[in-house]
């Protein structure tokens, strides 16, 4: 069993019609070995497993083998602007998954991808201009610190 110490939150930087189909697709075109999320929540609420938990995923460089990745269809709005377009059937999907991984690595760190961007003043914290990505384009930490 791997040491999960983060369990990254991501968009899948598409529209919310994007299916499964088309992301494993996506993740096959860019030559990775396995997907780049263990479980995806589509549009409609229903959350996919694309890959063990025991197998690493490619969701965060750097990371991957101590992170358990977990993304929303979404994230892009009108303009290929970043945007938190979750439905709230997404929302309530999310905070159960979340919750289950959670319970299952008690001392796993819930954090967006943008978290992981270096804090390059040194102040404690990832600041807007310090992200490399908006990724998942909300604040997972705040909104998920309750679990």
């Amino acid at each position: 069993m791997r040491d999960i110490k983060y369990i990254a939150v991501h968009c899948t930087a598409s529209n919310q019609s994007t299916t499964v189909a088309m992301l494993l697709s996506e993740f096959k075109r860019k030559g990775w070995k396995n997907p780049g999320y263990h479980y995806v929540v589509t549009a409609d609420g229903k959350i996919h497993q694309l890959l063990a938990e025991d197998n690493v995923s490619n969701g965060v460089k750097g990371f991957n083998g101590i992170s358990i990745n977990v993304a929303y269809v979404g994230g892009i709005g009108e303009g290929g602007k970043a945007v938190d377009n979750r439905t709230p059937l997404q929302k309530l999907s999310l905070r159960k998954l979340l919750s289950l991984l959670k319970k299952k690595y008690p001392k796993a760190i819930i954090q967006g991808h943008r978290d992981f961007s270096p804090d390059k003043n040194g102040n404690g914290k990832v600041d807007v201009w310090e992200r490399i990505k908006e990724c998942p384009c909300f604040d997972a930490k705040v909104e998920y610190k309750d679990l």
